[in-house]
């Protein structure tokens, strides 16, 4: 059943990618610049770099996803709600594993405060996926 399932194409992905990531950077990068009192090239590049690895994370993390979901014979634009909230959850927690060592060291702070950060901002990203998410697939629907 898991075969006649279509998934999202790569381009797609990067597509849902490119622009998830563009609206958070534009909204993470002035917090960031009031929080910290540091200039938008110190955060602004910090940004770019979190985003870079976040792009990268989130295609493999998406297409790894989209297949354990096709295997119940599901297409990813049909997910229902309990699944969205691990689908964005799961990847905020592995985002959240590759971040804590880049705060730390870009914002020369202990792992403590990186972790609250974190929290902070994973805490925002949650509730920004699941919308963002909800909406990517009602504007761009896999065609089945």
């Amino acid at each position: 059943m898991a075969q006649n399932v279509k998934l999202r194409s790569l381009k797609d992905r990067i597509r849902y990618t490119v622009i998830f990531e563009t609206i958070l950077l534009t909204m993470i990068v002035p917090a960031g610049m009031i929080f910290y009192d540091r200039g938008i090239w110190d955060i602004g590049l910090l940004g770019v770099v979190l985003v870079i690895k976040a792009m990268i994370l989130n295609i493999i993390y998406n297409w790894i996803f989209d297949r354990i979901e096709a295997r119940t014979g599901r297409v990813a634009s049909n997910r229902p709600h309990k699944w969205r909230v691990v689908h964005a959850i799961g990847f905020e927690v592995t985002l959240a594993i590759t971040s804590i060592p880049i705060y730390t060291w870009w914002l020369n702070i202990t792992v403590l405060e990186a972790i609250i950060i974190d929290l902070v901002v994973t805490t925002f990203i949650v509730g920004y996926t699941y919308v963002y998410t909800l909406v990517y697939d009602f504007v761009f629907p896999i065609k089945t």
